[in-house]
C-alpha cells in the first residue's frame, strides 16, 4: 500500500507589499503537489495588499489580517494555525523555484525530518542574481551555521513536530535560532540537490546589519560557545569584507 503524501503547511507573512505579494501567492497556488495547506498572515496592510490576497482566498486555507508585533510574531501566528506534517515559510516576495518544486522535494526521500535545497537570488527587476553567497552544505547539521546562515528559511522544510515558536527577543535573526533548534533535534536531514526557492534581495536585516550581527552572535554563543562564536564571527567579518571589496572592484 502506497504511503500517504505528507501535508505541507506553507506560511506566507506579509505587510504592505502589494508590489510582490501576488507573485508569491501564485507561486504557492500553482504548485503541482496536492497536499498543501496554505496560510497567509497579513499585518493589517493598508496599501492594497489585502485586496490582492482576497482575490485568491478560495485557494487559501487560512487568512488572518490583523496588527502584529513584527515579522516573527506574525510567523508565530502562522505556526499556531498550521496543521501539516511539515512547515515552510514562503514570505512575501519569496517564490518556489518551479511549479513542481514541492513534489520534487518530497520525492527525494521518504519521511525525513528536514529537507533542504539551494536558493536563487532575484534582483529588484526580477532578474536572476545567481546562487546565494552562502552555498547550502552538502550534508547539513546544526553545526553548519557557524559561519552564517547557509540555508534560507524559504528552502528548508521541517517536520512540524520538531519546530518551536520563534524567540521574540530576536527582531532580525530569530530564524537562525529556529532552524538550529530544529536541526539539533532532527535525525534525518536530506539535501534534495536542487534549487527549491527564489528570494528577492534586500530585507530588514540588510538595513540593520549591526543589530543583525549582534543577534547572530548571541545565538551562535548559545549553540557553539563563546570562544568559537568570537572566532567564527572574525571569519564572517573577513569574508564579508572580501565579498564587498570583490564586488566593488567588479562594479568599478
Amino acid at each position: 500500500m502506497k504511503a500517504a503524501q505528507p501535508v505541507l503547511s506553507v506560511i506566507t507573512v506579509v505587510y504592505n507589499n502589494a508590489a510582490d505579494v501576488e507573485r508569491t501567492l501564485q507561486s504557492v497556488i500553482n504548485q503541482t503537489y496536492p497536499n498543501i495547506e496554505y496560510i497567509v498572515i497579513d499585518g493589517a496592510s493598508t496599501d492594497g495588499t489585502l485586496q490582492i490576497i482576497e482575490q485568491y482566498k478560495d485557494q487559501i486555507a487560512r487568512l488572518v489580517s490583523e496588527p502584529d508585533k513584527g515579522i516573527y510574531d506574525a510567523m508565530n501566528k502562522g505556526l499556531a494555525i498550521a496543521t501539516g506534517d511539515y512547515v515552510l515559510f514562503m514570505n512575501s516576495a519569496d517564490e518556489f523555484y518551479s511549479a513542481d518544486t514541492v513534489a520534487n522535494v518530497f520525492a527525494a526521500a521518504p519521511d525525513a525530518d528536514i529537507y533542504y535545497g539551494e536558493t536563487e537570488m532575484i534582483g529588484a527587476n526580477g532578474e536572476s542574481l545567481g546562487r546565494r553567497r552562502h552555498q547550502a552544505p552538502e550534508n547539513f547539521t546544526w553545526r553548519d551555521f557557524k559561519y552564517g546562515m547557509s540555508i534560507s528559511h524559504q528552502a528548508i522544510y521541517i517536520k512540524r513536530s520538531l519546530v518551536k515558536r520563534y524567540d521574540p527577543k530576536y527582531q532580525l535573526s530569530a530564524d537562525i535560532d529556529w532552524i538550529l533548534d530544529a536541526a539539533k533535534k532532527a535525525k534525518t536531514i536530506v539535501n534534495v540537490h536542487q534549487y527549491v526557492a527564489k528570494y528577492k534581495v534586500g530585507g530588514m536585516s540588510k538595513h540593520k546589519h549591526r543589530q543583525s550581527l549582534l543577534e547572530r552572535f548571541d545565538i551562535m554563543k548559545r549553540y557553539y560557545g563563546l570562544l568559537p562564536a568570537i572566532f567564527n564571527h572574525t571569519i564572517i567579518a573577513f569574508n564579508l569584507g572580501w565579498y564587498w571589496l570583490k564586488n566593488r572592484r567588479t562594479n568599478d
